[in-house]
């Protein structure tokens, strides 16, 4: 079979185990803790996939660069810094992780706070029948 040559060769094996470029992303906003060196930054993540994320992140970084993320959920995870610019950067994870652990609730409830909370709901009342 014939690959056109406008077309990149995909790596299937990639995309099923999630890694690559074109794995699955999903969109969200969350703080993460980066360490690159000695140097530490509160960033917002962007986007997140089992293999990397994008986050905002506006000093300059070297492609290739070893980094520890810690992200809400997950925990810390190592990777190095894939592409950078406008402020934003890719990072890929040395090892896949679970996005969406990170979507997970921080905080449990235990058992009986059911009504402990934000938002109280009551019953409607039943309004008063008008005459006519």
């Amino acid at each position: 079979m014939d690959r056109s040559p406008d077309r990149p060769v995909v790596d299937a094996a990639a995309l099923l185990s999630g890694h690559g470029r074109h794995a699955s992303r999903d969109s969200l906003l969350l703080t993460a803790k980066l360490r690159i060196g000695d140097h530490e930054a509160d960033v917002r993540i962007r986007n997140l996939s089992a293999g990397g994320l994008m986050a905002e992140y506006p000093r300059a970084v070297s492609l290739g660069e070893r980094l520890e993320i810690d992200v809400r959920g997950v925990g810390p995870v190592a990777g190095r810094i894939a592409w950078a610019t406008d402020g934003r950067i890719g990072i890929a994870f040395n090892e896949p992780i679970d996005p969406m652990l990170a979507r997970k609730p921080v905080a449990t409830r235990k058992p009986g706070d059911e009504n402990k909370g934000w938002l109280h709901v009551y019953p409607a009342a039943t309004p008063p029948r008008l005459k006519r």
